[in-house]
């Protein structure tokens, strides 16, 4: 099981999202904005494996968010998804590490558990 940190401002996609995860065992945490989200990763007792961002987010964009909060947990891995794909090219440059990972919208539920799962089991 791994901790999950979604930060997703479409509510239903959000709580869909967060329900499908948890269903395939993982702890999930969602956020409707960057700022928030941030919050929890700067948390003391942050724990978090994966953040699964939105890019276009208010508050704080997505690629913002990871980039910070990177700096409070290192070995956090960064999944962006986006429904823009210009803006996905940019995230796979700007993300805080080599290996951040996007996934446009739409996409297909399965796609974006075994995503998860694979980024996880690098």
């Amino acid at each position: 099981m791994a901790r999950i940190l979604l930060a997703e401002d479409d509510e239903s996609l959000r709580l869909f999202l967060a329900r499908a995860l948890g269903r395939a065992g993982h702890a999930v945490t969602d956020c409707g904005d960057g700022i928030v989200a941030l919050q929890h990763l700067q948390a003391r007792d942050a724990a978090y494996d994966l953040l699964l961002a939105d890019i276009v987010m208010p508050g704080m964009d997505g690629i913002e968010l990871a980039r910070r909060g990177a700096e409070s947990l290192p070995a956090l891995r960064v999944l962006f998804i986006t429904g823009f794909a210009a803006v996905a090219l940019h995230a796979r440059r700007a993300g805080p590490t080599a290996d951040t990972k996007v996934l446009s919208k739409p996409f297909h539920l399965r796609d974006l558990v075994e995503q998860v799962d694979r980024i996880l089991a690098a």
